[in-house]
């Protein structure tokens, strides 16, 4: 038996495809995978199918035009091929997650190019496939045109190109994001957005936390639970960032929780590493993410003896605390925006 990879496009009506299949059948062909792409055209079905080893090229062709199939493309296949489509783009996302930069490799996998040609300009027009050509953007910049002799492209495989393409836009986006900060002592750090995967270096950075430092950052003593440091570390409509050491140890956090149109900031900083300028980076950081964002102020509550938050809050732009008890609160506007009520404490 014998691999083969067919594509032949049927009427869109009922019974069609069955009619094909059993054309293929009488020929004792085994189908192993059948794909169908909606086109103007047709249908186009999708085979991979296992053909005694006597049965040639010419021979499928014959049996798809009995069963009413046209422009039909026949090849031999690989064992690779067994992988099915979603699942095939569903690993080479995954290689994107860690390599954006091979995006025109995963292209080529994705829909068996026979070349990808990156160009530096973006694309003269909108991207989009015409037979055996397809134009998509790079989110990096510039362009990628991707080529094939045959069969014509589908709607379908755009769809999964243009998937693609968002990912390593969007991994990129988040590599771009990342920072590596020089102290004044030297000592590097580098900030990052932070994820479920943080949950470890978190806790830790709670757990050395001091009862001072967290009464400051909380407002009570005592280290949050598992499930409000998850909270925190995907906010919902927020962000949460944090700073990591060479031997990958949370030093600081900062994090963004969303209120309607106001945000709630606040910082907590490892003690060793307290007035070194961890804390304001971070916050100045959250505050370019709201003013790119739908925020019209952000807010944060601290205790009144925090006097390091409020003066970096300060230099920041916030306005006149407000006190209330022990606790103040102080908002930094965001230009252009109107002002609104700070919410209750909430992270």
């Amino acid at each position: 038996m014998a691999l083969w990879r067919i594509r032949a496009t049927v009427d869109d009506r009922p019974g069609y495809l069955s009619v094909l299949t059993a054309s293929l059948a009488l020929r004792s062909v085994n189908i192993l995978a059948v794909q169908v792409h909606t086109t103007e055209a047709g249908a186009v079905d999708d085979f991979l199918i296992d053909a005694p080893d006597n049965l040639t090229e010419a021979d499928l062709h014959a049996a798809i035009a009995r069963g009413r199939g046209r422009d039909a493309f026949v090849a031999r296949a690989e064992a690779e091929g067994l992988a099915d489509q979603p699942t095939r783009a569903l690993a080479l996302a995954g290689r994107l997650v860690h390599d954006p930069d091979g995006l025109g490799e995963a292209l080529v996998h994705l829909l068996d190019a026979t070349e990808v040609r990156w160009r530096p300009e973006p694309l003269p027009g909108r991207p989009g496939f015409a037979d055996a050509r397809m134009t998509l953007a790079d989110p990096a910049g510039g362009s990628y045109e991707v080529l094939r002799n045959r069969p014509s492209f589908t709607p379908a495989e755009y769809a999964r190109a243009q998937a693609l393409v968002e990912l390593s836009g969007s991994v990129l986006r988040h590599h771009r994001e990342q920072t590596t900060m020089l102290l004044p002592d030297g000592a590097e750090v580098t900030l990052r957005t932070a994820g479920p995967d943080d949950l470890d270096g978190v806790r830790g950075l709670h757990e050395r936390a001091s009862a001072a430092t967290l009464q400051r950052r909380y407002l009570t003593a005592g280290v949050p639970g598992e499930a409000r440091l998850r909270r925190l570390l995907e906010p919902l409509g927020g962000r949460t960032l944090i700073a990591v050491t060479a031997d990958d140890r949370v030093v600081a956090m900062a994090s963004l929780v969303a209120e309607g149109d106001l945000g709630e900031i606040a910082a907590l900083v490892d003690d060793d590493w307290q007035r070194r300028g961890l804390g304001t980076a971070l916050m100045r950081r959250l505050l370019a993410y709201a003013e790119r964002g739908r925020f019209a102020a952000l807010v944060a509550h601290a205790a009144a003896d925090n006097v390091a938050i409020l003066r970096t809050l300060r230099r920041m732009g916030a306005g006149p605390a407000e006190r209330d008890g022990g606790m103040v609160t102080v908002t930094l506007p965001i230009a252009g925006r109107q002002p609104v009520e700070a919410p209750a404490t909430s992270s």
